[in-house]
């Protein structure tokens, strides 16, 4: 519920706070008071496009704020907690707030928060919503004609259940599409990749294989030189004719051994002859050993040098280091699995999605008899209603249109279009296209009637919806905008006295000269609640006219009688 405006430099309001009330308020005013104006400010505030021009002269920006009430309003709500906005010291408060500057600029806000003027917009519609003969916002998008048919029909539950599937189903169809799209691409070069891999896995490349190869491959390529230094190696150490390291050492500790008068400390001389003569035994045993494996064999070596071509072949061709190969195996192996794997998850997602498109349509099938069922009713309702606003031969269709898709969609198998007949034998069209002010008008307060009890947007505001309609016409009129102010928050900006009089609340709208400092007259515009005789006055000034010699007192005295005082 809107609860106050405050205008600053708006049009010929130079400061200015609004406080409503719950219930039916009417505005009204001479001609060029300056009604228009609060209705301009108000839409400003909800998102409107801004205008440099309708900033008060003098100064360089004006500044609107709104305060609503969010209470009972669980979407509005959630949405200011999902957007991080809602106000901290009261979750009900909603303060929307718009300035434009001179130079162009505007700026929106939201409970203190700086937001996008689409952010503002998007609050703005769940709070309040603006009918006039030039602007019925949100009322002549199918959007909302579908959604007012929902929650006429009781349909929240349905539609919530048909649109979480259709959500399912489309992030399903995405992940399909994702994991087609890289399937086409990976067969292109699968059979490539296949190949590389097997080469690979027949080369079976070990760790550290290379560098062991090539040091035996070393060993074999020098295996005559290196048998003949060992060869020689072996002759001075024990197999020479004439004499060996050997038998030098032996003959060294017989001399030792035959010394006579051996001094004491010679002991540890012979103990090292004797342990350098061990170990010349076995490093001739090893020399032996090393003899034997350093034969030449060039068959193996044949093979060594087949081995380290292939690994070398391979490396080059895949632009590595051969060190690189095992790795680039594994990352192949990889890449081949992902692709059947990729495989699988096609083929998952598909029957994914033809039973998400099954439940889908079941559930939306259930949706559209429910939505016939309620279409026939609003519309006979709405109907009856444009009867008693004086369009005896009006009529209105809810009419459903199938979606021209075979794939799911969010609303469902269908969407909803308001048709109007205005004259019989006329043909319906969209309400979009009613040509007449007053009509387009008595046509939207009927809906608004009608789903009221249903509707989610708890202000309506209508301006000037009494616009060509007099007599009972118009006594109706203030008597729907009443029983829709008991059950909400009706704003209407009204010349009819007879709608006027139903109000619960009267603002009254007019203009007050005073001298600039510039000397000039400066206009400015001024709002007050009537009370009870106030508003005796102001009715029956509507009712006798706009003259300036007064008001009659027939006109009072009729006053008197529509306010019940």
């Amino acid at each position: 519920m809107l609860n106050q405006l405050t205008i600053h430099n708006y049009a010929l309001v130079d400061s200015l706070q609004i406080e409503f009330a719950g219930g039916m308020t009417a505005i009204t005013g001479e001609t060029g008071a300056g009604k228009s104006i609060i209705l301009g400010a108000l839409g400003l505030s909800l998102g409107d496009r801004a205008d440099k021009d309708s900033i008060r002269a003098g100064t360089d920006k004006a500044d609107i704020c709104a305060e609503f009430s969010t209470q009972g309003l669980s979407t509005a709500r959630q949405w200011l907690q999902d957007n991080s906005l809602q106000a901290e010291e009261d979750p009900d408060l909603c303060l929307l707030r718009r300035q434009v500057s001179t130079d162009g600029r505007s700026r929106a806000w939201i409970n203190g928060f700086p937001v996008t003027l689409q952010l503002l917009k998007t609050m703005g519609e769940m709070l309040l919503d603006i009918h006039s003969q030039h602007e019925h916002q949100s009322l002549l998008q199918r959007a909302t004609q579908q959604r007012l048919l929902d929650e006429f029909g009781g349909l929240q539950n349905q539609v919530a259940a048909v649109q979480q599937l259709y959500l399912q189903w489309k992030e399903n169809r995405e992940q399909l599409v994702e994991f087609s799209q890289h399937a086409q691409a990976m067969a292109a070069e699968q059979q490539l990749l296949q190949y590389q891999l097997e080469e690979l896995e027949q080369l079976d490349l070990k760790e550290d294989e290379l560098c062991a190869l090539e040091q035996e491959h070393s060993a074999l390529a020098n295996a005559d030189s290196g048998t003949l230094a060992l060869q020689n190696l072996l002759t001075l150490c024990s197999e020479a004719e004439d004499q060996t390291i050997l038998s030098a050492l032996n003959k060294a500790q017989q001399l030792l051994e035959n010394l006579p008068g051996k001094p004491p400390r010679l002991h540890n001389a012979a103990e090292l002859l004797a342990s350098a003569t061990i170990q010349v035994e076995e490093a001739t045993d090893e020399l032996r050993h090393s003899l034997d494996a350093f034969a030449a064999d060039p068959q193996r070596l044949e093979q060594i040098n087949q081995r380290i071509a292939d690994i070398q072949r391979l490396a080059r061709k895949h632009r590595v280091s051969p060190d690189a190969l095992p790795a680039l195996q594994q990352e192949l192996s990889a890449r081949v699995q992902g692709s059947l794997d990729s495989e699988a998850n096609i083929q998952r997602l598909q029957e994914q999605d033809s039973r998400l498109q099954e439940q889908y349509q079941a559930q939306a099938a259930q949706l559209s008899k429910a939505r016939e069922k309620a279409a026939a009713k609003l519309s006979e309702e709405i109907s009856q209603q444009l009867h008693a606003l004086g369009m005896s031969g009006a009529r209105l269709e809810a009419s459903l249109h199938p979606v021209k898709q075979d794939l799911p969609a969010a609303g469902g198998l269908e969407t909803v279009e308001f048709l109007v007949v205005t004259n019989p034998g006329q043909p319906a069209k969209p309400l979009i296209k009613i040509a007449s002010g007053g009509e387009l008008s008595r046509i939207s307060l009927a809906i608004q009637v009608i789903t009221a009890r249903t509707s989610a947007i708890p202000t309506l505001v209508f301006d000037e919806v009494d616009v060509g309609i007099g007599g009972s016409v118009a006594r109706s009129v203030g008597q729907l905008l009443r029983e829709l102010g008991q059950r909400g928050q009706i704003i209407s900006v009204t010349h009819q006295a007879l709608v006027a009089s139903q109000a619960h609340h009267h603002l009254f709208v007019s203009k007050l000269s005073s001298p600039a400092p510039d000397g000039q007259a400066q206009t400015t515009t001024r709002l007050r609640l009537l009370d009870q005789q106030e508003r005796v006055m102001e009715i029956a000034r509507m009712l006798g006219g706009e003259s300036s010699q007064g008001v009659s007192a027939e006109s009072l005295a009729h006053a008197g009688e529509l306010l019940g005082s």
